[in-house]
């Protein structure tokens, strides 16, 4: 898969079904509308082509109102590639592109930059400054320059319209089992490495402090985890929220990676969330929360296992 930060080269993406959209998450809705540009795209023998946009462009117009991302854009591309995708053009948003009308957005970019043989969006696609362009709109364009659109409906999964909005909701209440069924993958972390208040190692599990967290933290809780370091999977426990058996109640997020001892501070790591083991607690003191500790770690061996195992 190729990725571009912008119309460098368009060999690789012109003449290419596309999709276009911010994809944050790259949930079980955005999988099945991708599964479906795929087939078009191998079916006219031309590339499947992704546009989206780096930073999301709700931070150039309305920074407050903008909601936490769900992936960053390596994640993003990642993910994306997974789904077989083409080419992965991350457009950097600026005032220029965002000032453009419906009708200009479509003419400069989709026929001028992408000469676009179809698109395949969802049902909720703006486009155009002030997200003026809509699918009806979308539609009369390709009708008028007999360009090909198909559009896919919404994903359900256990009742729950699939949604990046909703998943946020999901994450921020704990709620990972439902989040990650929405999501089709498990939820990614990252962070740098620092220096902490070295509690865990002296009850025996070291923890890795991360900071500079960029996407939505889940709730205060204790989580199973996976990391991958060097190439190699570890089961890992994840503590998100306070200390309040030391009174501490800043809010931190520690890993500890089991059966792990190299020194990682200042490095940056990455961990996939698949499970929610507990709530936050306060204990009366170091030794009944390393005997919690210990059990939590059981449970994450547990839990890691059996998802690696799938």
């Amino acid at each position: 898969m190729q990725l571009l930060t912008g119309f460098e080269g368009p060999h690789q993406y012109r003449s290419g079904f596309v999709s276009i959209g911010n994809f944050d998450g790259v949930h079980r809705g955005h999988q099945a509308m991708l599964a479906t540009l795929m087939s078009h795209a191998r079916q006219h023998g031309v590339p499947a082509v992704v546009l989206t946009f780096e930073p999301h462009p709700i931070k150039l117009l309305r920074p407050e109102a903008a909601p936490p991302s769900l992936s960053t854009m390596e994640r993003k591309v990642e993910l994306l590639g997974k789904c077989g995708i083409d080419c992965v053009i991350a457009y950097p948003t600026d005032r220029v592109l965002l000032s453009l009308t419906p009708s200009e957005f479509f003419q400069q970019i989709i026929q001028g930059e992408l000469e676009a043989t179809g698109l395949v969006e969802g049902p909720n696609f703006f486009f155009g400054r002030d997200r003026q362009g809509n699918i009806d709109t979308l539609r009369e364009f390709c009708e008028s320059a007999a360009m090909g659109l198909e559009i896919v409906p919404p994903v359900e999964v256990d009742g729950s319209l699939v949604s990046s909005s909703k998943i946020r909701g999901l994450i921020s209440a704990g709620e990972l089992d439902r989040a990650i069924a929405l999501l089709g993958h498990p939820y990614r972390i990252q962070g740098v490495v620092t220096r902490g208040e070295v509690r865990g190692r002296e009850l025996g599990f070291p923890t890795a402090n991360l900071v500079d967290v960029p996407a939505l933290l889940p709730g205060d809780g204790v989580y199973a985890g996976i990391t991958r370091y060097a190439g190699k999977p570890y089961p890992s426990a994840i503590n998100i929220g306070g200390n309040p058996t030391f009174g501490e109640l800043a809010r931190k997020v520690e890993v500890h990676l089991l059966d792990f001892s190299e020194d990682v501070y200042g490095q940056i790591l990455a961990v996939d969330v698949i499970g929610r083991i507990r709530g936050i607690k306060t204990f009366s003191g170091p030794e009944e929360l390393a005997e919690q500790v210990e059990a939590d770690v059981s449970q994450v061996r547990k839990v890691a296992n059996q998802w690696m195992d799938r």
